[in-house]
């Protein structure tokens, strides 16, 4: 209301009076309040039998906005809370009469809950504005919740009253959660519908799911262990999978998740965990030796959803480690040692990759495990790895086309990099290099000089110094020849009085002392054409290089000689010596004796024994031995055999002296292991040369760090008292442990 106003001076204040407003009338008739609830209760009755309202819910609904508006809200929502109670009790004292069958019991409380919370959504909807006005404004009023709230709150209160009811409804699910496992056909529906329920009514966790979760344990306990007994593993895998991806889906489809990680941690414990490593001991060697890939694979997946695949990876490595074994100490396969490692291991490494998904724990553990089992035989499979690159570049592994070379090639020297005794490798690698170089039996020159490459990128260019002067001297050696050949055309050269056309066709390996294997300067008496030829290129060489030595070793030199049989003339591709021998018999003599050759080539017995044999009893005779024999034995008589045939115009005559045999294989580890006394001695002095004085402990743990192949601690202590007996060492005066270099 406004103030009677009165102008005023400058400065004056004007007055506002404000009064307070009178309360209007609500306007409702006497009485509604009563007759208003009457109907709502009425309403309320009838959707909780599930009968029809004689009032509209408009008219409900205006009904209780009217007595809220009004004031009384507090009212109303008392007597709709006993109403609501009321009848939760009515239903649930229904289900205790249920019947005791529980597919019909569970049935009836699905369809009791349904309904139930059915028409509590009506009522709410009856009484929204008091649910959504008058509730929400008495937020913070304790007891005060919404009616659907108010409703389940009230259900959940009359069963946990009756725990044997509660107990029925658990025992029933649990039940029908066991007979969907043994493949009954079960209604999900009302299972999820049951489960939702106690869910809503907080009953799920402190009622059901213990309940279920020992079930769980119980049932697959049993099955895990009575299927592992009846089951072979792969068989027993593929139910594991089966099941974890049953239970995933019934976890989604009705069991919810708020068990799905108890619910599998328990499966898995029980059928997978349990059982594990008995199935991998009892099965795996079986699944890796039948490439059963996809069964690896699931043993893989199983293994990885319980974190067991250190297990798997562990029970893998075992069984390459024995199965690695047992092939490397296998005698009777030598010579097929190193191809059957590199396809097995081919095979395992596409497991590697397939069925353990290119896990790198998994690569690694093939790794240390060829690394084991491949160096507890000392020697042989370096030796062996050497023959087999022999092979390949000579054109002699079966089935390997020549462009297959450089990845053959790339595969052996996988295996080579396990090996700790890299130099037997190299001993037999550079003698069998020698061997194809000086006879020309190497099949291609460019995968000789990668193979090199790759040594060198393996080992460094220490390893492969000595390799690649062989390659060297033999290119030098061409152009040497091609200067020799050239002075003997050239103007003033004269005739040779012996062996012309001999020297004319001459070739010459001329080899750097220190670059190739040693061989022996075996003594012959070679025939006059052969030594004249030898003395012209030696007086040709040393003329251009004074000062230098020229050695022959006959033992390596091969020559052509034309023969004339009744079948007419041949080629023969022979060694100097069988050379040497044969050409005894083009003077005239047509029978001579193994005493008589003896005597006229000079050549050392067993040497002589074995050219005799290659060309008296192996396949191309062109000698005849009598008595007749596999052996050459002293008294044996040798012939020249003027009947000997073959449709090939030249004939290559295998030298059986250059055949590896045992006695050579030994020598050469006899060479290694020469070597390897040489640089531990040198080692050791290096070392104390440094440190001066070292205890024996240290100095044996420097050694085993700086040398480059394996060596036994006993081998280092008697290569030290070697030094000390040298005087390069001594033992401290005060303990016998430490010592002292001597300057």
């Amino acid at each position: 209301m406004r103030g009677p106003v009165s102008a005023r001076g400058r400065g004056d204040v004007r007055k506002v009076v404000i009064r307070p407003l009178k309360r209007l009338a609500t306007g409702l008739p006497s009485g509604y309040e009563e007759g208003a609830w009457a109907q709502l209760e009425t309403a309320v009755l009838a959707v909780q039998s599930g009968t029809p309202t004689s009032t509209s819910l408009e008219e409900l609904y205006h009904a209780v906005e009217f007595l809220c508006k009004d004031g009384g809200g507090a009212g109303l929502y008392g007597r709709l809370s006993v109403l609501i109670r009321a009848h939760a009790a009515a239903v649930v004292q229904g289900l205790a009469s249920a019947p005791p069958s529980a597919p019909v019991f569970l049935e009836q409380v699905g369809s009791a809950w349904r309904a139930y919370t059915s028409q509590l959504l009506l009522t709410r909807q009856i009484f929204m504005y008091l649910d959504c006005g008058y509730l929400k404004a008495s937020a913070n009023v304790p007891g005060v919740r919404s009616l659907y709230e108010l409703g389940l709150s009230d259900f959940g209160a009359e069963l946990a009253a009756r725990p044997a009811l509660v107990d029925r409804v658990v025992r029933g699910l649990v039940d029908l959660v066991e007979a969907d496992r043994n493949g009954a056909a079960v209604d999900g529906k009302l299972a999820a519908g049951l489960l939702q329920a106690l869910t809503l009514l907080h009953l799920y966790g402190p009622a059901f799911q213990r309940p279920l979760l020992a079930a769980t344990l119980a049932y697959y306990t049993a099955e895990g262990t009575r299927l592992a007994q009846e089951l072979d593993v792969p068989a027993y895998l593929l139910h594991a999978e089966r099941r974890l991806a049953e239970e995933e889906a019934r976890c989604e489809a009705y069991l919810g998740q708020q068990s799905r990680d108890l619910l599998m941690a328990t499966l898995k414990a029980s059928l997978l965990e349990e059982h594990m490593a008995s199935l991998l001991q009892r099965g795996l060697d079986a699944l890796i030796e039948e490439g059963r890939v996809e069964d690896l694979s699931r043993a893989y997946r199983l293994s990885e959803r319980i974190d067991a695949l250190d297990g798997l990876r562990a029970a893998f490595k075992g069984h390459v480690r024995r199965v690695g074994l047992a092939r490397v100490g296998d005698l009777e396969r030598e010579g097929t040692l190193v191809s059957d490692l590199l396809t097995w291991r081919s095979r395992l490494e596409s497991y590697v990759a397939t069925a353990f998904a290119r896990s790198e724990a998994f690569a690694q553990a093939l790794k240390e495990a060829f690394e084991y089992f491949i160096n507890q035989r000392q020697n042989k499979p370096a030796e062996l790895i050497a023959k087999y690159i022999d092979g390949v570049m000579r054109g002699g592994v079966k089935g390997l086309a020549q462009d297959d070379i450089d990845s053959a090639l790339d595969a052996v020297l996988v295996l080579f990099r396990y090996i700790q005794g890299k130099d037997v490798f190299e001993a037999f690698y550079k003698k069998d290099l020698a061997k194809r170089l000086l006879l020309g039996r190497s099949s291609s020159i460019d995968a000789e000089k990668a193979c090199i490459s790759k040594l060198k990128a393996e080992c460094g260019a220490q390893f492969t110094t000595k390799l690649e002067g062989m390659f060297k001297d033999v290119e030098l050696s061409h152009d040497v020849v091609a200067g020799f050949r050239a002075s003997l055309a050239g103007p003033g050269a004269g005739q040779l009085a012996v062996g012309g056309a001999a020297v004319q066709e001459m070739g010459v390996h001329v080899l750097t002392l220190g670059f190739w294997p040693s061989y022996p300067a075996d003594e012959c008496s070679l025939p006059e054409v052969l030594t004249a030829s030898q003395q012209t290129f030696k007086d040709f060489y040393l003329k251009k290089h004074s000062g230098r030595r020229l050695v022959w070793y006959n033992s390596l030199g091969t020559c052509v000689l034309r023969a004339s049989f009744r079948a007419g003339s041949k080629e023969l591709s022979v060694s100097l010596f069988q050379a040497t021998v044969l050409m005894q018999f083009e003077r005239g003599t047509d029978t001579l004796s193994l005493e008589e050759l003896a005597a006229a080539t000079n050549i050392e017995d067993r040497e002589l024994r074995r050219t005799l044999q290659s060309l008296a009893c192996g396949k191309e005779r062109v000698l005849l031995k009598e008595p007749k024999g596999r052996e050459v034995e002293d008294g044996d008589r040798f012939t020249y055999n003027e009947g000997y045939t073959s449709r090939l115009f030249r004939v290559k005559i295998n030298s059986i002296q250059l055949r590896e045999s045992a006695e050579e294989s030994a020598k050469t580890n006899d060479q290694v292991l020469q070597d390897r006394q040489y640089q531990v001695d040198a080692a050791v002095v290096r070392i104390m040369k440094t440190r001066r004085t070292l205890s024996h402990k240290l100095l044996v743990n420097e050694l085993m760090v700086q040398l480059k192949f394996p060596i036994k601690a006993s081998d280092l202590k008697k290569r030290i008292e070697s030094l000390i007996e040298r005087e390069y060492l001594e033992r401290d005066v005060r303990d016998a442990q430490i010592y002292n270099y001597l300057a």
